[in-house]
């Protein structure tokens, strides 16, 4: 199955929120939408979902428009809307009976998933009365419980304890792998970069990066490498290095790290020469790795309005 969304825009009033975005899903794996406070995301969201209209542009699910598909969306919502006081068994069977489910069938499958989530003892308990960790779980577990063909996810590791996030992660992970298609936003760039095979950067209405999350980080320079040792080895491989006279026209800099040593080369394409020098042959290294940017700060290049670049 495949969402995709075509040339959407969207105005409120003046406020042109959305210009032109363009992006596909496919079934069985998560994609990332990013993008910082009020940068058009959750109107996004809002149109797939069908509780917005574009004002021009389509989303279509398998070639027809989501407003005529049969297929079923769960949302986990960034801001959350259960009922403190009432029964978390009393809420679950009256939110799948909203989706057309039997109070029968809500019933079992809401069991199911809070014993995925190891929260199985709290179905005859009030809300009010979990932490927040666990009244996230539930949440989640309301988000998917009519079995959808696209889940749609805002914030979903807010207030989870490390423990509960496990959880959450293999829950999303067997999403993936029944074949659903998932939409993931997120601030936490490390669990956006753990779970989404793609993603799409959107900053003021316009996706300004997207794709593959590999692909994108290679489209950056790959001239920082990490060499990794013994502490009391590293200033011995960087005195050699720096002293390597079939180095010194290939190096840049070198200077110590938290986690060893970062070697800039004038150009990429000489990292080969790096690996291969006499020098590092003499020494028995931990690692050796081309140091690539991390997803935060590719976010921030792309999304944080500011002068920096990554280099």
């Amino acid at each position: 199955m495949e969402l995709r969304l075509s040339n959407i825009n969207k105005s409120f009033g003046e406020k042109h929120v959305l210009k032109g975005i363009s992006f596909s899903a496919m079934s069985g794996k998560a994609v990332g939408l990013l993008g910082r406070n009020g940068s058009g995301k959750t109107t996004t969201i809002r149109i797939v979902m069908d509780v917005f209209l574009p004002d021009s542009g389509e989303v279509t699910i398998d070639g027809i428009s989501n407003r005529r598909s049969k297929v079923k969306i769960g949302y986990l919502p960034e801001e959350r809307g259960l009922y403190p006081k009432k029964l978390i068994s009393d809420q679950m069977i009256y939110f799948g009976e909203l989706r057309g489910m039997s109070a029968r069938d809500a019933k079992e499958n809401s069991k199911a998933i809070l014993k995925k989530l190891e929260a199985e003892e709290y179905f005859n308990k009030k809300l009010e009365t979990l932490s927040k960790g666990n009244q996230q779980k539930i949440q989640l577990a309301i988000a998917v419980i009519n079995n959808p063909d696209i889940v749609i996810l805002d914030e979903p590791f807010s207030g989870l304890d490390p423990v509960n996030a496990i959880l959450l992660k293999k829950l999303v992970g067997d999403l993936a792998s029944e074949g659903k298609t998932i939409l993931f936003s997120s601030h936490q760039m490390n669990y956006v970069e753990e779970f989404c095979d793609d993603i799409h950067i959107i900053n003021r209405g316009v996706i300004v990066a997207g794709g593959s999350i590999k692909q994108l980080k290679k489209t950056y320079p790959r001239n920082k490498v990490l060499i990794n040792a013994e502490d009391a080895k590293l200033p011995l491989i960087q005195s050699e290095l720096e002293s390597d006279d079939t180095l010194k026209g290939i190096l840049s800099g070198i200077k110590r790290g938290p986690d060893g040593l970062i070697v800039t080369l004038k150009r990429d394409e000489d990292k080969k020469l790096l690996f291969l020098s006499r020098t590092l042959g003499k020494y028995d290294i931990d690692g050796i790795r081309v140091i690539e940017p991390t997803l935060e700060q590719i976010f921030v290049d792309k999304a944080g309005d500011t002068d920096e670049t990554i280099s």
